[in-house]
């Protein structure tokens, strides 16, 4: 029992399931690699990338952050906050699972591997810069949105321009739910100094960069439509993905926070998965 309470306190600590963010983003980029399914054992290593570099960034940030979380009301009651997970655990465990990624980078091939340990940096780098910058919300985003170019390079072994689009969309994407996401720590991150577009900006400010950040992730959509000469189904996934952030974006106000769940965890991790399906069919389809 004590074993399983530390395996479920583990997995509550990095946030498994928000895993579905930039998986189905990663699993796009690999079908628009290799115009339609990947193999089988690409597949699998990607996946295995994908959660292993995600946990080690979430354990990182949770050993980063544990004096900040501790401080904060909404967040005491972490792991390592709370006392249910030691910094020395978060650490040695942010060590194993970087070692998973770097072992399924090596299985992928040669550019993989080499570009691992810059993912890493990546990764890790985002964790201190709600301390130097308002913009982390957008370092945020990038972190997530390495996942489809990485999965790119995992199919064809080199990068190609065009898959750079998709990596800014998630990026903007990102962005602009975690700077919502934000605006519930806003007097707490502008009394203790740390920096976010809602605790430079205010609340009110923060909700027009959230929908220009949106905004910009369809347009950026759009042109990838263009650039891979996708179909209906493709276009029919941005219209999808549109109507999906305009509810997540009526779910919350600068007045009504109380939401904001339903709409950072629910809303966007339906938008990966609806676009991944609908740019899917499309490539299936045309293959087809």
């Amino acid at each position: 029992m004590p074993f399983l309470r530390s395996v479920g306190v583990t997995l509550e600590m990095i946030k498994w399931e928000h895993s579905v963010f930039a998986l189905p983003f990663a699993l796009t980029g690999a079908m628009l690699a290799a115009h339609g399914w990947p193999s089988a054992s690409k597949l699998l290593w990607i996946i295995v990338c994908m959660v292993a570099a995600r946990s080690a960034a979430m354990a990182f940030n949770r050993w980063a952050d544990a004096e900040l979380d501790a401080a904060n009301p909404r967040t005491r009651m972490r792991a390592i906050p709370a006392g249910m997970l030691t910094r020395s655990f978060a650490a040695g465990f942010t060590v194993f699972m970087s070692a998973v990624f770097l072992l399924g980078a090596a299985e992928l091939n040669r550019l993989t591997l080499i570009l691992s340990p810059l993912v890493l940096v990546i990764l890790f780098f985002y964790s201190w810069t709600k301390r130097f910058t308002r913009w982390s919300h957008l370092f945020l985003g990038l972190a997530l949105g390495l996942a489809p170019s990485g999965a790119w390079i995992a199919v064809r072994g080199s990068l190609d321009p065009r898959i750079l689009v998709l990596t800014a969309a998630v990026l903007f994407w990102v962005a602009g739910f975690d700077v919502l996401y934000a605006c519930q720590d806003e007097a707490h991150d502008r009394s203790t100094g740390l920096l976010s577009v809602p605790a430079t900006l205010g609340t009110g400010t923060a909700f027009l960069v959230a929908r220009a950040m949106h905004l910009i992730m369809l347009a950026l959509l759009v042109w990838l439509v263009a650039l891979f000469h996708l179909g209906g189904f493709a276009i029919a996934g941005i219209v999808a993905v549109a109507a999906l952030l305009l509810w997540e974006h009526l779910l919350v106000s600068p007045r009504d926070l109380s939401r904001l769940n339903a709409a950072f965890f629910t809303m966007n991790g339906v938008i990966s998965v609806i676009f991944f399906v609908f740019v899917a069919a499309d490539l299936l389809v045309r293959k087809g």
